[in-house]
């Protein structure tokens, strides 16, 4: 299970030299000994607990001989505990591509052998991505895909997809045939779409109005008799006004361009912050990459540079034209990252306390620079395993044309599992 680039016995060499990918470990017994109190841990570590129908577990039971590819929506920071709960009731051993930033200090060596193993994002990751090539082979593959690239921080809306995530297991597939003496002795390789949604399971106006609170008094804001969205409102008009003031966009305490909406004034500052970044560490811009890509060039960056940064931290040096420290860069990155996929509109559109507090954490995240925020209250993390995809079904015309039948393979995943999330969001479902 290990990649080419890397074997098992050269782990502790490389991890001397400053080790660039981390490959799984699964021990199965271990595995299956953290899946037996995965119920209790979740509920107390994590406060989250698990729902999924018995009829979406026979779905994946139904082609449990098959190789299986489970991709997922990635709405918070704890999914990859929620997966492994699912794993659990599934009876299966999931691998998971996970962050590389995740592999630090005796955690990294835990979830190693729990079958986790590493991506350098914005790096066009060779060794990660011959591990994944490597695993979709095995014809017992069981693996875990977040193909929106990373946390989105919204629980009821699905992010565009990165063309790779349909893309290695239709190029396994396709090697598989090629070695088939029939079209009968080509493989089975299922795609299981996951759609998952958080919901809080104790009424959450009062943890709203503790969050409105300490926010407004972060920011010397008054409520002044407004009702809840009034205030959440008020300070998101705020947060966006003291961004733009720090990106020179407009005179400090001046009013908002009254033929701007907020949607307009929030890309622009996505535009003015991924440009200052990529121009302090000298990434070259590519304009037509989603923000999210090249965030995640800029972090590898700041990640491999030993003129940057050393074990206790970061260097007293200055970076670009503008000369700004690496730590302005780096907190940049992760506010970047912070509100990527949200827009004006998304609590409005159905004012449930999930999206409420989507927001409002955002909004903690940046005025408290929080990077990584607790759940406020317990949660039900509710999966609807929708019908799995046989990408034999699209061999022929992957044939045909690679980057046309991968994107269309993507819009109907992507699709489907939006419709189940919306199924999983809508008031009957609470």
């Amino acid at each position: 299970m290990v990649a080419d680039s890397q074997s098992p016995s050269s782990t502790s060499e490389s991890q001397a030299q400053g080790q660039t990918f981390y490959p799984p470990k699964q021990q199965p017994l271990m595995t299956r000994l953290v899946q037996s109190i995965s119920y209790p841990l979740g509920r107390i570590l994590y406060k989250v607990r698990l729902s999924v129908s018995e009829e979406d577990v026979g779905k994946v039971r139904s082609i449990e001989h098959s190789r299986l590819i489970f991709v997922c929506n990635h709405p918070t920071m704890e999914d990859g505990i929620t997966l492994f709960i699912l794993s659990t009731r599934l009876g299966q051993l999931f691998h998971y591509i996970v962050a590389y930033e995740s592999f630090k200090g005796l955690m990294g060596w835990f979830i190693q052998r729990l079958g986790c193993y590493s991506i350098r994002r914005g790096l066009g990751d060779r060794a990660s991505i011959s591990q994944t090539l490597s695993l979709i082979k095995e014809p017992r593959c069981r693996l875990v895909i977040f193909p929106e690239g990373g946390c989105s921080y919204q629980n009821d809306t699905i992010m565009p997809f990165r063309p790779g995530a349909m893309q290695l297991p239709m190029s396994v597939l396709a090697q598989l045939a090629k070695k088939a003496d029939t079209p009968a002795q080509i493989p089975d390789i299922y795609i299981v779409p996951l759609s998952l949604k958080y919901r809080y399971q104790q009424p959450m106006a009062r943890v709203i109005e503790q969050t409105l609170t300490r926010l407004e008094e972060g920011m010397r804001l008054a409520s002044n008799d407004l009702d809840n969205y009034q205030r959440l409102r008020q300070i998101a008009e705020q947060v966006i006004l003291r961004i733009e003031e720090e990106a020179n966009v407009r005179e400090p305490g001046s009013s908002s361009d009254s033929d701007w909406d907020w949607n307009q004034r929030i890309e622009r500052l996505r535009q003015i912050f991924i440009e200052k970044c990529e121009s302090a560490v000298g990434v070259e811009p590519n304009a037509n990459a989603p923000i999210r890509e090249r965030v995640y060039r800029v972090q590898a960056w700041l990640e491999d540079s030993d003129l940057i940064s050393d074990e206790d931290g970061y260097r007293d040096v200055v970076l670009g034209p503008d000369k700004v420290k690496p730590e302005s860069v780096v907190w940049d990155t992760i506010r970047l990252l912070n509100f990527d996929a949200i827009y004006d509109g998304y609590v409005a559109q159905s004012p449930t306390p999930e999206r409420f507090l989507d927001t409002l954490i955002r909004l903690e995240r940046e005025v408290f620079h929080i990077e990584h925020a607790q759940p406020k209250a317990p949660r039900r993390a509710r999966f609807c395993i929708g019908d799995p995809i046989n990408l034999k079904t699209y061999l022929s015309d992957y044939r045909r044309d690679r980057s046309g039948t991968i994107e269309r393979l993507s819009a109907h995943l992507h699709q489907t599992m939006q419709s189940n999330l919306d199924k999983l969001s809508a008031p009957t479902a609470r």
